[in-house]
């Protein structure tokens, strides 16, 4: 054994917090639309469980916060009791092979239409602009999007309560902890970026005004179950769903500083190269400046593969890595990682279906007798 090779970068321990991690090979948070009725179903039990390894850090598919969160078919939900009592087996399942896993809490906003908002109501936005039809992630269905309605400045403390409510569902449910969805175009970030927040109240204009309702939840939900408990997804050079800015570094800095005051776990940020979802770009921008000014962890995503990963964390550019298209191939991923082990190619066309086993479950191991 005394020539073995030096541990990857990417398989050494880590601590996050309360959290002993064994390596930092993230799950990343990933949609894959087979909660029929919003409800989390018998089949991702074994899907997450197959993606645990001990000490290992998953974060959950996006789950709505409310009955308006969400924008597409069969994603999960944690506002009712049902969706509370159907996470905990697939939590458990998570936790009996030694696996720390987040609930990631989340509102779409403006990228819905009203088949799926209660009483076929339009959605509902930091702004009344309209989102203008995009392809879907299959390349052929077009998804249409009903022009949303501008919240009241009355109306916000109600969202921010929901987020409040999902995370103290998600710790009624066992998860260790929650991730504030605040990336992808999504309602958060319709505050956040300067090219869709139009405000005139204390919610737009300014970047501290257009960060304070991002701020207003990281608030609740610390108060509710502890700053230990709490990470944030942010996308500032994201420009998913028309959601772009004009300063995306200022931003990503502002908010990294004003999540400091807070103590939160983890700032989860995508890379400046991922400038659609699943689409890499050269580009000249860099997390750092974020990393550097945040205190807690700090996990990057967005097109990372083996090689990249472990430089990333060799040069203290991330603690953490969320790995999503390759982990969703590769259940045991961490495990090929360090035995440099080819990998299972992802299928794109079943990312999204509703089939509870192809493309969801059924992606071998390494030893298939697993």
């Amino acid at each position: 054994m005394a020539n073995q090779a030096p541990t990857l970068p990417l398989l050494t321990p880590y601590k996050m917090g309360k959290f002993d991690l064994s390596h930092r090979v993230v799950l990343a948070p990933l949609t894959r639309q087979r909660s029929y009725g919003n409800v989390p179903q018998p089949h991702a039990i074994l899907y997450y469980s197959q993606r645990t390894s001990k000490g290992g850090l998953l974060i959950a598919e996006a789950t709505g916060v409310s009955d308006t969160a969400q924008g597409y078919a069969d994603t999960p939900g944690i506002w009712t009791k049902e969706q509370v009592e159907a996470w905990k087996p697939i939590v458990n399942a998570v936790h009996a092979k030694g696996g720390i896993f987040f609930c990631q809490i989340c509102h779409v906003g403006r990228v819905s239409n009203s088949g799926f908002q209660p009483n076929g109501q339009g959605p509902i936005s930091s702004t009344d602009k309209p989102l203008t039809p995009q392809i879907r992630a299959n390349g052929i269905d077009v998804a249409q999007f009903t022009p949303p309605r501008r919240l009241g400045t009355d109306e916000i403390p109600q969202i921010v309560n929901d987020f409040r409510l999902a995370a103290r569902n998600a710790m009624e449910a066992g998860f260790d902890g929650v991730e504030i969805h605040g990336a992808h175009g999504y309602l958060i970030d319709q505050f956040l970026k300067d090219q869709v927040n139009d405000r005139t109240d204390q919610y737009g204009g300014s970047l501290e005004k257009r960060c304070r309702f991002a701020l207003d939840i990281v608030e609740a939900v610390v108060n509710e179950i502890g700053a230990d408990k709490v990470g944030i997804r942010l996308s500032p050079f994201a420009d998913y769903m028309e959601s772009g800015d004009s300063n995306p570094k200022e931003l990503g800095l502002y908010l990294v500083n004003s999540l400091n005051k807070y103590g939160i776990l983890f700032c989860h940020m995508v890379e400046p190269r991922m400038k659609t979802v699943g689409e890499k770009i050269e580009c000249p921008h860099s997390l750092v400046p974020m990393r550097k000014a945040f205190n807690g962890t700090f996990i990057a995503a967005g097109g990372f593969d083996r090689e990249d990963g472990n430089k990333a964390v060799a040069e203290g550019r991330s603690d953490l890595i969320a790995f999503g298209r390759w982990f969703l191939a590769n259940p045991d991923l961490p495990k090929k990682f360090e035995l440099n082990a080819p990998l299972n190619k992802y299928n794109r066309d079943t990312f999204y279906i509703s089939d509870p086993v192809l493309g969801y479950t059924d992606y071998p191991f390494l030893d298939s007798t697993a």
